[in-house]
């Protein structure tokens, strides 16, 4: 076992007992992170003894490499490659064993990835990275919650219903009407974990930038997909997200009224329950098209037409917002429904790290077929303390 390979045992050892947490690791276990941590640090010492060294003798001989420092990157593609540079590594060296980055939680290095010489010089021929790539719609369902960490598996919480009573007029001594919210029930959220993984060729990876362009392109876009898919409409069934179309939200029944009229009233009815302002819409193009291109008896677009604002007033505006809220169109909410939601006060996403990069070429028979196997993951809990600070609303007309 190389040291490379006894580093990343020694780190995935202590790693392990770290993510019991801090309160839940026994005297034993305590003693082991302090000597893994140990070996660890002495491993890395000689690591970096042994990089430092060779680009200082390279420096003697006129030929030193470009240094980089830090492990900052815009994005995670880019932090790949990076961590590979700060151990002095190419995708390559990672073969027969196990390579993981660090958690991808800032983009601030704006350097470009690759160069033109040395170990990651492109091939004769090289990877069009300009071709035409599978659509990709815009991910924003998690934007729209609050955000936290955990150091935890489980976070337990209190969920509250809707306030109860409301305050009127009353005669002199005459009895009080009581408001309040009723008693919480408690109940507990788990960690979840969304990951994927694929393979290239060892002559793909000598070409840096393909590899960069497959994590970010490909790979990190399927998995914020997977989490915006599991946000919504997971139905809790372990490895699954309890998404928020299955919890105990209020829901807008189908009615004779407009589908407007209805959307708006949802916004009423989270006022009423928890009195907290919705914040945002989420709705299906299909559905957006079918409210955006709608008319007054006039044939006139209630929204403005193609050429101007509402009856010809003002400059027409791309995609306008239902009800002043911010709307999301996307494919992932379902035809016909439309979820309205106080986003940030009634739930909140915990994270524990960030996304995290793994390469290696153990993975079945790669090694013997010159494969390397990447894998990308995250875990993730979806608290909704307020669940009546949503509502999910049916659209069209009873009776249809």
């Amino acid at each position: 076992m190389n040291l490379m390979d006894k580093l990343a045992a020694e780190k995935k050892a202590a790693q392990s007992i770290l993510a019991k947490g801090m309160d839940n690791i026994t005297e034993k276990e305590q003693e082991e992170l302090k000597q893994r941590y140990a070996e660890a640090k002495k491993l890395q010492e000689r690591i970096d003894l042994f990089k430092e060294a060779g680009e200082g003798l390279d420096k003697l001989a006129g030929t030193s490499k470009t240094e980089h420092k830090g492990v900052e990157a815009q994005t995670l593609g880019d932090f790949y490659v990076k961590s590979l540079k700060e151990k002095g590594l190419s995708v390559l060296a990672t073969k027969g064993g196990l390579f993981s980055t660090p958690e991808f939680k800032a983009a601030s290095d704006t350097q470009a990835t690759g160069g033109a010489s040395g170990a990651y010089a492109p091939f004769l021929t090289q990877t069009d990275q300009n071709g035409v790539w599978p659509y990709e719609r815009p991910l924003v369902i998690a934007d729209l919650f609050a955000s936290g960490t955990m150091s935890g598996t489980t976070i337990k919480y209190p969920v509250y219903g809707a306030f109860e009573g409301n305050a009127t007029t009353v005669a002199e001594g005459g009895q009080k009407p009581q408001i309040h919210l009723p008693d919480p029930t408690w109940v507990s959220d788990s960690l979840h974990e969304i990951a994927a993984w694929w393979k290239i060729t060892d002559d793909m990876a000598d070409d840096l930038p393909f590899v960069v362009s497959e994590i970010n392109q490909h790979a990190q876009y399927n998995l914020k997909l997977q989490e915006e898919i599991q946000l919504l409409s997971g139905n809790g069934t372990d490895p699954n997200l309890r998404g928020i179309l299955n919890r105990e939200i209020q829901t807008k029944a189908q009615a004779n009224d407009s589908d407007p009229d209805r959307i708006f009233a949802a916004t009423t009815d989270i006022a009423t329950a928890t009195g907290f302002s919705a914040d945002a819409v989420v709705i299906n193009p299909a559905d957006y098209q079918t409210i955006r291109l709608s008319k007054d008896a006039n044939g006139q677009y209630f929204g403005g037409g193609f050429f101007a604002g509402q009856y010809g007033n003002g400059g027409i505006m791309q995609n306008p917002p239902l009800w002043g809220l911010r709307t999301v169109v996307t494919e992932a909410m379902t035809k016909g429904t439309v979820l309205v939601g106080a986003f940030k006060a009634g739930g909140t996403i915990y994270r524990k790290g960030g996304l995290t990069v793994e390469s290696t070429n153990s993975h079945e028979n790669d090694f013997t077929n010159d494969k390397i196997t990447f894998r990308v993951k995250e875990r993730l809990a979806l608290q909704v303390k307020y669940p009546k600070a949503f509502v999910k609303v049916s659209l069209g007309k009873a009776g249809k």
